[in-house]
């Protein structure tokens, strides 16, 4: 086997098993927005509540790091490590807004008056609570995983030719989005 086979085959099992921990990251939204669709029989179901503009903002945002974080990766394979550079930082940094915007929608649906937990609350704003909760407990991985990427750029351990940390961690962040815009639209939209 030469060394492009066992490159190769390397980046075959390693997305794989990424596909695999992801499938069942899909699950647990899929269980939480189920449970979620289940509650709305709930005498204290909130019909009126809206989602505040925060979050809007932050979706905006986390689309954003995902097409800085395309840019990266096709910087790389261009051996631009400059453009990789300022694309990574940017990545994180807007994955930094995501977060403070979602605190910030914590914050303005606190301020109309819902409360996520205690007898002022509802089943409407716990689930939302829970659920962009465990999204961002999730986020915290790609976090991690794309300081890896930043340290091991740092280090030029990645060129045009090797690109796998930077491709799985792409991976796993575009898949954090893809989660997010789902979340977003199934809580603006199921009322």
């Amino acid at each position: 086997m030469t060394l492009e086979e066992h490159n190769s085959r390397k980046s075959k099992t390693y997305k794989m098993l990424l596909i695999f921990g992801m499938i069942s990251i899909l699950m647990i939204f899929a269980g939480l927005t189920s449970a979620y669709v289940v509650s709305k029989s709930r005498p204290d179901w909130l019909s009126d509540f809206e989602l505040p503009n925060a979050f809007l903002m932050s979706t905006i945002v986390m689309i954003l790091s995902s097409a800085t974080f395309i840019l990266a990766l096709k910087s790389i394979k261009k051996a631009n490590r400059n453009l990789t550079t300022i694309f990574l930082i940017t990545t994180f940094l807007l994955g930094v807004l995501f977060v403070v915007l979602q605190f910030k929608g914590f914050g303005q649906v606190i301020d109309s008056g819902y409360f996520f937990t205690g007898s002022e609350s509802s089943v409407t704003t716990s689930f939302l609570y829970i659920v962009v909760l465990v999204h961002m407990a999730h986020l915290l991985g790609g976090f991690i995983s794309l300081i890896v990427v930043i340290y091991n750029h740092y280090k030029q351990k990645y060129n045009a030719s090797q690109t796998l940390g930077i491709e799985l961690s792409a991976m796993y962040w575009h898949f954090m989005d893809f989660i997010w815009v789902y979340l977003f639209l199934f809580f603006y939209f199921f009322k």
